[in-house]
């Protein structure tokens, strides 16, 4: 009798080399017995698995004449079935022919499964993946499938070095699958100077000795790069000591964080008048913001304004920030009724604000801020004058004793329902997956807010003001983003001028004047096309649309529209925007200049 076998030591092996562990022996192990008349084919040896079953895989029958390679397909496939350990195909020569009987070795009864070295991965989830019957035979095909599906999900959840890295059973059938999950050895920082290194390695969020994540790393990368301080940030894998193990380089290039500015003005009215600006978003490496501007000098206190404001973004390990803001500025002011331009007057905003935040997931960040705000109508300028019950006659009887006359424009209310003092606690919550704050290409961004002002805070006003706002962020080809912005806002209560929803200008509804709208309601929205011109200019071509009013419900047919094209120029003192717009209804087109990241 001749043998010819196929077999193979399924249960000691790794996934990868699974199926190239078996072969079969060379024709030269049997005699030869082509051209014969198969008279008998049969299987032997099994005792779970139906004979039925094994014969349906057989392609050779009784009346066929013997072919080494049609005998070798058979055993193939009867090994492909998935239950066999070893299949063995005997001839016996006989007067009518040859007959064919393969003989098969079964695999163990399936009992359970373990798990060796799975840290980033829990058990109960690789046991899903394992499609084995207690009580039925161990399937090396379907386990094999199981394998496979268990590494590409490692991979998926961006353990890309993980691998099987043994199999193996026991007679009684319990399985044992051994991982190499890829550690992460140690992390190295290059190219920081002014930047402490805990500022950059508080941001990793990745443990030493833990399962590599190529997800989590990228993650990493982008915050360091979103803090603001690095023009460039990369990352390097490079061997480990250990096998499958890596060290994480990461190499950054600093860039210019602090500005600093000075300059002085003169005018009959106020005199000589100084100004000094300083700003740092990463003051002294720590990765504290600072920013102070400061008028000094002139004959009245008003040029006396001042604005400082201080972020400590790490406040302890919890990642809590607190910021702190106080000023006291004296600007000039156009007020518009209706998006009409009612008046012009100096007015100022004197008081201090404290804001707290921690994360509440990698995404996630809540905030609370309390506000301590009082804002005084100064001097008029131009058109209505809200402030003077009087006003020189300006038709007088003695030239000599014009007198005054009763102000028409006057309204005694006016004053009080709209300037004051603001006391209120803002709570917050931001969601933010953009890939780069600063230039985003990919992501979503949305913020919810609640202001409530008086309820027991005290000051002059008391009213509830709700905000929310998402950003949506598509690539489109290598370097081409399409950026879409929708903002709503309700409010009701005793809400002053200064607490108003405003809509118009560089940063809402471009083509009209800034704060051209203003009311208790709002509604806004942005779609933007942005493309790359030269290195560091991006081009812009946008659309607005909104509105800010009084009263009951959205008109939203009352939203005014505008189209326009821009410029964005990443400059050694920051970005600048560049938008000329033309909103529909106005007279000419508008250019908007401004400094900062577009939204």
């Amino acid at each position: 009798m001749e043998t010819i076998r196929r077999c193979g030591r399924v249960f000691v092996v790794t996934i990868v080399g699974l199926s190239m562990l078996f072969g079969v022996v060379p024709a030269e192990a049997a005699a030869d017995f082509t051209g014969k008349t198969v008279t008998a084919v049969s299987v032997s040896g099994n005792a779970k698995v139906s004979a039925d079953a094994v014969m349906a895989a057989v392609k050779i029958k009784p009346g066929d004449t013997w072919q080494l390679e049609n005998i070798k397909k058979d055993i193939q496939s009867i090994y492909e079935l998935g239950f066999f350990l070893d299949v063995v195909a005997n001839f016996t020569d006989v007067p009518e022919g040859v007959k064919v009987v393969y003989n098969v070795v079964e695999n163990p009864v399936y009992k359970e499964v373990h798990f060796k070295g799975n840290n980033a991965v829990k058990t109960e989830k690789l046991q899903g993946f394992i499609k084995q019957t207690p009580g039925s035979l161990i399937n090396a095909k379907t386990l094999q499938e199981n394998l496979r599906d268990i590494e590409k999900y490692y991979h998926t959840e961006g353990y890309i070095l993980t691998r099987i890295s043994d199999v193996a059973t026991t007679p009684d059938g319990v399985l044992t699958i051994s991982f190499n999950e890829g550690l992460l050895e140690d992390i190295s920082v290059k190219g920081y100077e002014k930047t402490k290194l805990h500022v950059i390695t508080r941001e990793l969020k990745l443990d030493k000795g833990q399962a590599f994540n190529i997800n989590k790393v990228k993650r990493a990368v982008q915050r360091v790069y979103n803090l603001g301080y690095f023009e460039d940030v990369n990352m390097k894998l490079l061997p480990g000591r250990e096998p499958n193990g890596v060290v994480l380089e990461i190499s950054v290039v600093e860039q210019r964080t602090g500005t600093f500015s000075i300059g002085a003005g003169y005018s009959k009215a106020d005199g000589m008048v100084g100004i000094i600006g300083l700003g740092d978003n990463n003051f002294l490496g720590t990765g504290d913001k600072i920013k102070i501007n400061w008028e000094f000098g002139g004959k009245s206190d008003s040029n006396r304004d001042y604005e400082f404001g201080y972020v400590r973004p790490w406040l302890d390990s919890k990642e809590t920030s607190l910021g702190f803001n106080i000023y006291d500025v004296t600007y000039r002011y156009n007020d518009y009724e209706d998006g009409h331009l009612e008046s012009t007057f100096d007015r100022n905003r004197k008081g201090w604000d404290v804001t707290l935040g921690r994360p509440a997931g990698e995404y996630i960040r809540n905030y609370i801020t309390y506000k301590d705000r009082t804002d005084t109508y100064e001097d008029w300028v131009s058109g209505l004058n809200q402030k003077d019950p009087t006003i020189p006659d300006p038709s007088p009887a003695d030239p000599d004793n014009p007198g005054t006359i009763s102000n028409p424009d006057y309204n005694p209310d006016y004053l009080k329902d709209n300037f004051g003092t603001t006391r209120s606690i803002t709570l917050s919550r931001v969601f933010d997956s953009r890939d780069n704050v600063f230039s985003p290409t990919t992501g979503l961004r949305y913020s919810l807010s609640a202001e409530f002002a008086g309820d027991g805070l005290g000051g002059d006003f008391d009213y509830d003001k709700y905000t929310v706002e998402g950003r949506k962020y598509y690539k489109v080809g290598r370097a081409h983003v399409v950026a879409l912005r929708l903002t709503g806002g309700y409010a009701d209560g005793n809400m002053p001028d200064s607490g108003k929803f405003s809509v118009g200008g560089s940063d809402t509804l471009r083509g009209f004047n800034d704060d051209q709208y203003k009311g208790d309601k709002m509604l806004a929205g942005s779609v933007e096309y942005r493309f790359p011109i030269v290195s560091k200019v991006q081009g812009v071509l946008f659309s607005d649309i909104g509105k800010a009013w009084d009263g009951e419900g959205y008109k939203l047919n009352d939203l005014e529209t505008s189209i326009g094209i821009g410029l964005r120029i990443n400059t050694p003192i920051g970005p600048i925007r560049l938008d000329v717009a033309k909103g529909h209804g106005q007279d000419s087109t508008r250019t908007h200049f401004s400094f900062g990241g577009q939204f």
